[in-house]
């Protein structure tokens, strides 16, 4: 495990965080938007999913194993002391329809830790769970709510709108996407709008993108592959095609595993504001600045990723959200300050029209 101790990371202050005059009004424009979006999904299917990452590609169990003896400036919040904790996977697709896997788009995990001690962030949503949301880019397609409030306008106009025109159109950003690559560059926004490749998501490495608090600190969050197993699948293509590739290779990984599988949960220190700003999320943050340290591993045995109805049903009865957590993690920048209303809005029209619950999974002293 690489522990870089001699980063000197930046104490966070009030004064780093800066609210744009706008952002309010900006944010409710967020809402009536992805809401607005769920409710047409909701409408079509007559089920309501989520407002982002609608289509859960398997829900997984196992253990956070939080590492012993780690440096002050790493031991901090979750990982302030040695300790196992039972972990909930969920991998997903950014989009908020339930689109074809041929429309290829992000990919996205979130990790949802139980039974974790700790002073809780206000409106968390129970009483001992640390969630992680990432996706498989480094940063944020915009640096701000204003920005993103572009982006999801777009994608409104489009909701449950011409499916097949959506799987052409992957298909050549794709293709362009790919010609990019080649020549050694590539395009997060092509990625974005349909043109990331079609690769496993297990090979991937995560990114949670925007700022945390980290104790005193500030910092990101990584999920990276450490087993063989998952690391030979970096940049592999899907092993089979279809409108739930995704599910069916996930699915077919696990049942074939004899032992389990584990990735690095990383942190990533700031430890200079100027580059490594807070308020704006599409900047990435300089690995030789602030190296990425290991602090925890997950493990995930051999198990069903995805039962159909079954899983669709535990999907609907849970949520993902960078405030429900410790407060020594809170989420830091406009981006955060506008999931946490937007994320909120979208859990509450969900739950209203399923008519279904939406809570976390409790362990009482987080042992898995």
């Amino acid at each position: 495990m690489n522990l870089s101790t001699d980063v000197m990371p930046v104490r966070f202050e009030s004064a780093l965080e800066r609210e744009e005059p706008s952002e309010a009004t900006t944010i409710a424009e967020l809402v009536k938007t992805f809401v607005g979006m769920a409710r047409t999904v909701a409408d079509t299917e007559g089920h309501a999913f989520r407002a982002v990452h609608a289509k859960g590609q398997g829900l997984l169990r196992g253990e956070l194993t939080v590492a012993d003896g780690l440096p002050e400036i790493f031991a901090q919040g979750l990982f302030a002391g040695p300790g196992v904790y039972a972990a909930l996977m969920r991998l997903s697709a950014p989009p908020a329809e339930q689109l074809t896997d041929d429309v290829s788009t992000p990919r996205a995990v979130a990790l949802k830790i139980l039974g974790v001690p700790g002073d809780r962030l206000p409106d968390a949503l129970g009483p001992d769970a640390q969630d992680f949301l990432m996706v498989n880019g480094p940063a944020f397609s915009r640096p701000d709510p204003r920005g993103f409030l572009k982006d999801v306008k777009m994608l409104a106009a489009t909701t449950e709108k011409s499916p097949r025109g959506k799987e052409v159109l992957s298909a050549v950003l794709r293709g362009a996407e790919h010609a990019l690559e080649a020549i050694g560059g590539e395009s997060g926004k092509l990625k974005s709008l349909g043109g990331h490749p079609k690769v496993h998501p297990l090979g991937e490495t995560y990114f949670s993108q925007t700022p945390y608090l980290f104790g005193p600190y500030v910092a990101k969050f990584s999920l990276a592959p450490l087993s063989p197993a998952l690391t030979a699948l970096k940049g592999a293509a899907l092993e089979t095609d279809g409108d739930d590739a995704q599910r069916e290779t996930i699915a077919q990984f696990f049942a074939a595993q004899t032992e389990p599988v584990e990735w690095a949960l990383r942190v990533q220190l700031c430890v200079n504001t100027d580059e490594m700003p807070i308020e704006d999320a599409s900047v990435e943050w300089d690995e030789e600045m602030s190296p990425w340290v290991q602090v925890a591993t997950l493990s995930l045995a051999s198990q069903h990723s995805w039962q159909g109805d079954t899983t669709q049903a535990e999907e609907d009865a849970l949520a993902f959200s960078p405030w429900n957590g410790l407060a020594a993690h809170r989420p830091l920048g406009g981006v955060n300050r506008a999931r946490k209303i937007v994320m909120a809005a979208s859990r509450e029209f969900r739950s209203s029209f399923n008519r279904c619950p939406i809570h976390d999974p409790v362990r009482g002293n987080g042992a898995a």
